[in-house]
């Protein structure tokens, strides 16, 4: 679990640095709080809850927009992070991309159970 945790970690604070340092220039601090907010929010309630239940492609939809939460509710609580719409929604869409090749990972490695499909008969 740790290792996956590491790369998802990785993988949104290089997002989150090109979409809130580079295009919006906020603080490095808030930028890597946002990071470790999102990963954290999206492992639990996207990875660990949704993956298992709605299959790779929901659980990416919807890691995305937990994102976009995440950040802009981080953006509300604080003057020195101002996150604009442009770089929110480029952070949520890289997000989601990002999130189909790392949840195929944690099916793969079964750090999470495949997803439940009920049979139609």
């Amino acid at each position: 679990m740790f290792k996956a945790l590491l790369v998802k970690f990785i993988m949104t604070l290089i997002i989150s640095v090109i979409a809130f340092s580079f295009f919006d220039l906020n603080p490095a601090g808030w930028v890597i709080f946002v990071a470790v907010a999102a990963t954290l929010v999206n492992y639990l309630v996207g990875d660990s809850y949704a993956l298992p239940i709605f299959g790779n492609m929901i659980a990416s939809v919807l890691n995305g927009a937990l994102s976009i939460a995440v950040a802009y509710f981080t953006g509300l609580t604080t003057t020195a992070f101002n996150p604009t719409l442009g770089p929110l929604m480029f952070f949520g869409a890289f997000i989601a991309a990002g999130e189909v090749f790392f949840h195929a990972y944690l099916l793969r490695t079964r750090t999470v159970s495949e997803p439940e499909h009920e049979s139609e008969e």
